[in-house]
């Protein structure tokens, strides 16, 4: 008998180096991310800002002492729809020999009450137009593609 020990929890330093080779493992972040010893100082200086921002929280699942996922959690203060808090769900990755095992479903549903407990009206995220599988994912927790989003890159 297998016993889990999923825990989730603010990511430390520590787990950065995990963390970036999660985002690197798949088409897309195999080009955008900079995997190698030491580790790049542009992590680590991203993660002091998360750690810094009582609004953004990086979060990390993990199995015994073993990173098996992350995201990243946003609360965002807005004025429209009378002063409504949303919540944002960046760089959701799951370790790859853990992927069809209903663990990204577990994590998305822990972030929704995450965001729940905070008091947030909207959940939204983003993800890139080539993600087909994770779109079908996404629709069957409940979220419509109701907006169109755009970026600039800088």
């Amino acid at each position: 008998m297998v016993v889990e020990s999923i825990v989730f929890r603010s990511a430390l330093l520590s787990d950065v180096p995990a963390i970036v080779a999660l985002l690197a493992d798949d088409a897309l972040g195999n080009h955008r991310e900079v995997l190698g010893e030491p580790l790049d100082s542009r992590y680590v200086d991203a993660f002091r800002a998360i750690e810094a921002d009582a609004n953004q929280r990086l979060v990390v699942v993990v199995d015994g002492s073993e990173v098996i996922g992350t995201l990243q959690l946003s609360f965002i203060p807005g004025i429209a729809r009378t002063g409504m808090w949303r919540g944002q769900i960046e760089a959701v990755r799951i370790a790859t020999h853990r992927r069809d095992s209903g663990l990204g479903q577990r994590v998305m549903e822990w972030a929704i009450e995450e965001f729940r407990a905070h008091h947030c009206g909207l959940v939204q995220l983003t993800t890139d137009k080539s993600r087909g599988d994770a779109h079908r994912f996404y629709e069957r927790l409940g979220f419509v593609a109701s907006h169109e989003g755009y970026k600039l890159a800088l």
